[in-house]
């Protein structure tokens, strides 16, 4: 999925995956299908796999994240939120032509 421009003026409007916040009290598992559902309108099948773990520290922030990313299968039609403006189906090699997310694509670069 693209990155909408307008709702994200202060980044590119790279390619990039679907993602969001784990609620208090959230299973991870639940979180990453809330998420695919909000985003994409799809339903998360299966058990995904982790790829990848990434910490980011903001110390102006006092802030940490913990970026998970997951391979999975969904079912269902996409349809967009309000954070993307196109999707498009496309094979890792495509992807990686593309101006895709750096973190997305050093992910996508090591499970090649």
């Amino acid at each position: 999925m693209r990155r909408d421009s307008l709702k994200y003026p202060e980044t590119d409007a790279h390619w990039d995956i679907p993602g969001g916040r784990i609620d208090a009290h959230e299973e991870l598992g639940d979180a990453l299908a809330r998420e695919v559902a909000e985003e994409v309108g799809m339903e998360l099948v299966g058990t995904p796999r982790l790829l990848a773990a990434q910490d980011i520290m903001v110390p102006s922030n006092d802030l940490h994240v913990v970026r998970l990313t997951y391979s999975g299968n969904a079912i269902g039609s996409p349809h967009l939120s309000d954070e993307h403006s196109e999707y498009a189906w496309m094979k890792t090699v495509d992807i990686l032509a593309t101006d895709v997310d750096p973190y997305v694509r050093k992910v996508l670069e090591e499970q090649v």
